[in-house]
């Protein structure tokens, strides 16, 4: 088959893009069609999406794609992982779904342990233990109207593709975050369910990358003005699998730091880690493309950054990053100061500066000065947690690296990027930034006919298309050592 034309819903935690792909034996491209603001909205004290907002910025971005490519093939949605919608009986959205980053999960995980032993839910589901979990979010849920009205739960991506299908189903890769899912069976855990008291009745059936969820209804097609009937393809719907997918990995001795708002750091492997050890060091296992185990740990990532850019212009300044990163590159010396980004403290939206400056007196640190000196208190703690997760990830799994790929809007941070190589001691390759957009094309691409093959075989097609910038180890690998003991207090 020839080359395809497809178009890449990719929504992430604060912007969403509609791209048009470009994928053939030896060809693979991106055009974005379009990009919107994914902006949240508290109301009466609980932080909601604005899924009719990201659903019309889907809606016009498809309407681009389409003027820019007229015989568009397949679409595909990808998202980030956790939230999702609730509908009731007729099929309409019981309210706009919670933030995982709303308080409503605070103390309930305990009340979840004392039902179920943490290690019977990390040998059932092994997922790492984090308040955002849908698991929490729904026992936080327990008893309120909406979930007693609710029919069926949808996930972000499912429920867009609900929106533009009519059709019902749950992706598997984005399933496997909600810790409600078997990791060894690969199905729905519905006696966990029970257990803790979430319905299980609104746990639609399940559906893996490739597969057609359905065909844009109509009244979709009418609105975006696309050539139909066009099939809604399932992809890695969880963003990180897709953009594992989009690393351009030659062979399979290598790490990836998929890096966003959130940083998810790790390792791709054929089974599941489900150790003790595993368990406590705060390890997950999510379900990737073809089969495979995305083993990794959340690390809290560039929301620290985005959250501080936020803070410094709330008093109508404008702030340079560019400058700031160029500015914190000189301030010396390095690890003046340093945090544990996964600090709880650091998860709600608000004034991250004066968080970090809390943590550093807290942890008997001279708080960063200023702006220069905050970013590169972030970005060397940021580097110091991809290295000790990183061999945590190896030790654990007895799989090693020999190179570490950042994708994402991290390449983007060559500062970050040069000192990840310094703290891992290991080249860094960044690129692509747009790896979920190339995962998810090449997911459909394969399922059309177009492209053929394993993962190795896509990624193949991304080596050899797309540049990525390599950054060598360089430094003192002691003083990293001693920087990870102090943020970590080891």
């Amino acid at each position: 088959m020839s080359s395809v034309s497809v178009a890449a819903v990719d929504l992430g935690a604060s912007s969403g893009r509609v791209m048009v792909g470009r994928a053939g034996a030896d060809e693979l491209s991106l055009t974005e069609a379009s990009r919107f603001a994914n902006t949240p909205v508290e109301v009466r004290g609980t932080l909601h999406w604005d899924a009719l907002a990201l659903f019309r910025g889907v809606l016009d971005g498809l309407r681009r794609a389409g003027r820019l490519e007229p015989g568009l093939a397949s679409i595909g949605i990808d998202s980030w992982a956790v939230d999702f919608g609730l509908l009731d009986a007729d099929g309409h959205l019981l309210g706009n779904p919670v933030h995982h980053r709303d308080r409503r999960t605070e103390g309930v995980e305990a009340a979840v342990l004392d039902l179920v032993p943490a290690q019977e839910l990390y040998e059932t589901t092994g997922l790492q233990q984090l308040p955002i979990n849908t698991l929490y979010q729904l026992v936080a849920a327990a008893g309120s109207a909406q979930l007693r009205a609710a029919a069926t739960l949808l996930m972000i991506p499912d429920l867009l593709t609900y929106w533009l299908t009519g059709e019902i189903g749950a992706e598997a890769t984005n399933a496997s975050t909600t810790q409600l899912y078997d990791i060894r069976t690969r199905t729905w855990a519905r006696d966990l369910m029970r257990r803790v008291g979430v319905p299980d009745r609104i746990f639609p059936e399940l559906r893996g990358p490739g597969d057609v969820a359905g065909r844009l209804l109509p009244r979709v097609v009418e609105q975006t003005r696309v050539t139909g009937p066009v099939p809604v393809t399932s992809v890695g719907s969880h963003d990180t699998a897709s953009a594992v997918v989009g690393v351009p990995a030659r062979g399979d001795r290598f790490a990836y730091v998929s890096c966003g708002t959130w940083s998810l750091v790790g390792l791709e492997l054929d089974a599941p880690v489900l150790s003790e050890a595993s368990r406590l060091a705060n390890f997950t296992n999510e379900g990737g493309v073809d089969g495979r185990i995305r083993y990794l740990r959340n690390v809290m990532g560039l929301w620290l950054l985005q959250e501080s850019v936020r803070a410094w212009e709330s008093d109508g300044s404008t702030i340079d990053l560019d400058a700031v990163l160029r500015d914190a590159a000189g301030v010396l010396p390095a690890f003046g100061a340093l945090i544990d980004p996964d600090d709880l403290a650091f998860l709600p939206p608000g004034d991250m500066p004066a968080r970090i400056a809390e943590v550093c007196r807290r942890t008997g640190q001279t708080p960063p000065a200023g702006p220069a000196e905050t970013t590169r208190c972030i970005l060397d703690s940021l580097a110091v947690a991809y290295r000790r997760t990183l061999q945590h990830a190896q030790d654990l799994s007895g799989h090693a690296a020999d190179v570490v790929h950042i994708v994402g809007g991290g390449v983007r941070n060559g500062l970050l990027c040069q000192l990840t190589a310094d703290a891992c001691g290991l080249p860094v390759l960044a690129g692509p930034v747009e790896a979920a957009s190339f995962g998810n094309v090449l997911v459909q691409a394969r399922a059309l006919g177009a492209v053929g093959g394993e993962l190795e075989d896509l990624r193949g097609l991304i080596a050899r298309t797309q540049q990525v910038r390599r950054y060598e180890p360089a430094g003192d690998p002691s003083a990293w050592a001693s920087a990870e003991r102090r943020a970590f207090g080891d």
